[in-house]
């Protein structure tokens, strides 16, 4: 039996790695996907891991004071994640979200203590597609609210507790669960942490495992290409930001792009034939890896990240 845990935050982490054997064959594929739970964290997503290691970096270093205010722009779950913990070491937290973001997430954040600031989209944004310009406004009021109430700014994009909580835990978590026996790696990008913290891990085991970012169709700005076409439902990521910094200095092995009926499709798909209620970016991720088996990794073994629970986009036309 495991032990009892001194508070929720050591439930983060340590999640299932479940094979889509019956998603594979319906698709035709062959080869393995490895797919993480992350789902099943406290806060329903992987960011929980994330806003852990944000958060504690910054304890260590001094940069975050007993009972300061924390401030973080969010789509909802790295703010539900730094909800959580937050309210748990008692730093008021206050998320700032775009309208664009599904309702449930913002009424999650708050039941789990935060102040939550829901700002406008802008008026050429279609309504449920966070667009690049949107989270810019986004990040404008949380800078602003940062000064304000002389916060913390957990800051995702920036501070390296988010990737390195990755490279200490998901990588490992991966690692081990697989006995090692991993191909290829492929995510949806972000803020690039998961990313590039697992790749990081995955790789220093093994040099020959191939590493993917995945974006949207027509959005493809890290793969080098023209974003022809920015809006897209896939909320979480695809933000049009081709120089992020966690992905500064590391190559890749080819890039992948997802349009949103695919990544919507394949999130129905893992729900009726596993039995795995997630959301858009999970379907990116596994359309993702289908992708790959059906081409340069036929027959071979795929992991990904089941990034958010399908439960945070009731409201949406995920499933619908």
């Amino acid at each position: 039996m495991a032990k009892t845990l001194d508070s929720i935050i050591g439930a983060i982490g340590n999640t299932p790695l479940v094979r889509l054997d019956r998603l594979v064959k319906h698709y035709g594929c062959k080869g393995t996907i490895l797919a993480k739970l992350d789902h099943l964290n406290p806060g329903f997503s992987k960011k929980d891991r994330a806003a852990l290691g944000v958060i504690e970096a910054a304890e260590r270093d001094g940069t975050l004071r007993p009972g300061q205010t924390v401030v973080e722009l969010t789509s909802g779950n790295m703010g539900t994640g730094l909800a959580i913990i937050c309210g748990i070491k008692g730093y008021p937290f206050v998320a700032v979200m775009s309208k664009g973001n599904s309702l449930e997430r913002a009424r999650m954040m708050s039941a789990l203590g935060a102040e939550v600031v829901l700002v406008d989209q802008l008026p050429e944004s279609r309504s449920g597609e966070v667009s690049g310009a949107d989270l810019a406004e986004v990040d404008r009021v949380a800078t602003e609210l940062t000064k304000e109430l002389g916060a913390f700014r957990a800051d995702q994009f920036r501070r390296v507790g988010n990737p390195r909580s990755h490279e200490q835990m998901t990588g490992p978590e991966l690692w081990e669960q697989s006995g090692g026996r991993i191909d290829a790696f492929c995510d949806f990008v972000g803020s690039g942490g998961t990313l590039a913290g697992t790749s990081k891990f995955l790789r220093s085991q093994n040099p020959d495992i191939k590493c993917y970012p995945i974006e949207p169709e027509g959005a493809a700005v890290i793969a080098g290409q023209d974003a022809v076409k920015p809006e897209h439902p896939i909320q979480g990521g695809g933000y049009i930001m081709g120089d992020l910094d966690f992905l500064r200095g590391l190559s890749w092995d080819g890039f992948l792009q997802v349009d949103g009926d695919k990544a919507r499709q394949t999130s129905r798909d893992l729900a009726r034939l596993e039995g795995i209620f997630a959301g858009f970016s999970a379907g990116a991720n596994v359309a993702g890896a289908i992708e790959l088996l059906k081409g340069p990794h036929e027959g071979q073994t795929i992991a990904v990240v089941i990034c958010d629970s399908g439960l945070k986009y009731l409201s949406t036309d995920l499933f619908a």
